[in-house]
C-alpha cells in the first residue's frame, strides 16, 4: 500500500489503513458497529491501556503560545501527555469552537448568542481549523525528542456539542433528532481523522478524551430555549447512552469520557464502553463526610469492571498555600479505603488529574498543578 497520500499514511499509523473518508476499511459507506462481539472460541482481546502510573492533565494551559504549553505538558506528564487547548487565544480556541473545527461535511459561525450552523465554512470556522492545525505541529514538536508511548486528545462529546451549537432558526441542536444525528456522524468521522493524525505526528498511541460537562442538565431538562421562557425537552438515558457507545465503538481507540459535574451520571458512562471515567474526585458527593452512598456504590461498579478513573484531585486555581502530594492523595486512598480496594492498585485504577482545565491558572501554578499529578501517580505506587 503506498503511503504518499498524507491522510492515507495517518490511518495507516492509527491503524486504520485503506480506510478513506466517507468508506469503511472494506471500501463501502461508513456505518458506527456496535459493541464488539465475541465468540466462544476466540475471546476478545483486552483493549490497550496506557501505562500503570500515568497522570495527565483535563485539556486547556493558559497562555496563547503552543509551543510553551506543549513543552510543559509533555515535559511534566511524560507518560500520557495530552494535546493542549489554549481558549486565551479567542474564537475557535474554546472547547466548543475547537470540537467544530472537526466535523466533516459541516461548519459553524459565532453568532452574539452562540456558534451556529452555517451554510459554508467561513471566517470563524477557518480560524478553528487553523488554530487546531498550529496546536497539533507545536505538539508533534514536543513529543519529538521524548517519543511517549501513549498521547491523549480532547473533543467536546456528542450531547455537550449539541447543547451548545444553534440551528438556524436559533434553537439547539439538541431540540432536532435529525440534527443530533448528523452532528454525531460528523464529530464520529472528524475524530477518526484526528485521532490518525495526531498518531502519525507522534507515533504514539491515541487516548481520546470525551468531554460531557453539559450530559447532567441534557438529562435532566434544565437547559433553556432559545427564548429563556422554558426549557429543553430531556434525552433518555438510553439514547444519551446509545450514542454514546456507538461514537466509541466507531472511532477505534480508548475512549474516556470526562464529566465533572457534582454527580456525573456514572451508571450510564459505565455502559459505553468507555476505557475510563473522568470526575471531580473533590466534590462533596464524591470525598469527605459528605460522601454519598449512591454515588460512592456506582464509583465501586467502575472500578469492579477493572475501569479506571480519572480522579481530578489537583486544584485547577493556585489556592494560594502551600500543597503537597500527601494532602492531594488523601482523596484517592480514602475512597480506595471505603471501596474495598487496596491502595496498592491505585496505579492501575486511578489517573491523577485536576479536575477541569487549567485555562483560568496563572502559567506558574498550570506547570506545578501538572508536576504535582505527575507526583500523586508516583505516590500511588507506594501507598
Amino acid at each position: 500500500m503506498s503511503t504518499d497520500d498524507p491522510l492515507e499514511a495517518a490511518l495507516a499509523a492509527a491503524g486504520l489503513a485503506g480506510t478513506t473518508p466517507g468508506q469503511s476499511a472494506g471500501g463501502g459507506a461508513i456505518v458506527v458497529p456496535g459493541p464488539a462481539e465475541e465468540t466462544d472460541d476466540v475471546p476478545a482481546a483486552p483493549p490497550p491501556r496506557w501505562p500503570d502510573g500515568a497522570a495527565t492533565g483535563v485539556g486547556s494551559m493558559p497562555g496563547g503560545d503552543p509551543q510553551e504549553a506543549a513543552a510543559a505538558v509533555v515535559g511534566e506528564l511524560p507518560l500520557l501527555p495530552h494535546l493542549p487547548e489554549l481558549p486565551a487565544r479567542g474564537v475557535g480556541a474554546d472547547m466548543i469552537g475547537r470540537t467544530a473545527a472537526l466535523l466533516v461535511d459541516l461548519a459553524v459561525e459565532v453568532v452574539p448568542t452562540a456558534y451556529r450552523v452555517t451554510a459554508r465554512p467561513g471566517r470563524d470556522h477557518r480560524r478553528a481549523v487553523d488554530l487546531l492545525r498550529f496546536d497539533v505541529d507545536a505538539f508533534g514538536e514536543a513529543c519529538e525528542p521524548v517519543r511517549p508511548g501513549w498521547v491523549k486528545v480532547q473533543a467536546a462529546g456528542p450531547w455537550t456539542l449539541a447543547a451548545a451549537v444553534e440551528l438556524h432558526r436559533g434553537h439547539r441542536v439538541l431540540t432536532d433528532h435529525g440534527a443530533v444525528r448528523e452532528f454525531a456522524a460528523s464529530l464520529t468521522e472528524g475524530l477518526r481523522r484526528h485521532v490518525a493524525e495526531v498518531a502519525d505526528r507522534t507515533g504514539a498511541q491515541v487516548l481520546l478524551q470525551l468531554d460531557e460537562p453539559s450530559l447532567p442538565s441534557v438529562l435532566a431538562g434544565t437547559l433553556p430555549t432559545a427564548s429563556g421562557y422554558g426549557t429543553v425537552r430531556s434525552i433518555p438515558e438510553n439514547d444519551a447512552q446509545d450514542a454514546l457507545r456507538e461514537l466509541v465503538a466507531a472511532v477505534r481507540v480508548p475512549v474516556v469520557v470526562h464529566c465533572c459535574a457534582p454527580r456525573p451520571p456514572l451508571g450510564l458512562l459505565a455502559g459505553i464502553g468507555a476505557a475510563g471515567i473522568g470526575i471531580d474526585a473533590t466534590q462533596p458527593a464524591v470525598s469527605g463526610d459528605t460522601a454519598e452512598p449512591a454515588v460512592l456504590d456506582a464509583l465501586g461498579e467502575v472500578w469492579d469492571t477493572g475501569t479506571p478513573l480519572l480522579l481530578g484531585l489537583v486544584p485547577a486555581l493556585d489556592p494560594g498555600r502551600p500543597v503537597t502530594w500527601r494532602e492531594l492523595a488523601r482523596p484517592a486512598f480514602d475512597l480506595a479505603d471505603r471501596l474495598g480496594f487496596d491502595r496498592s492498585r491505585l496505579p492501575a485504577l486511578a489517573v491523577p488529574t485536576p479536575p477541569c482545565g487549567l485555562a483560568g491558572a496563572t502559567p506558574t501554578w498550570a506547570r506545578q498543578a501538572l508536576t504535582l499529578s505527575h507526583n500523586l501517580a508516583t505516590a500511588f505506587h507506594d501507598p
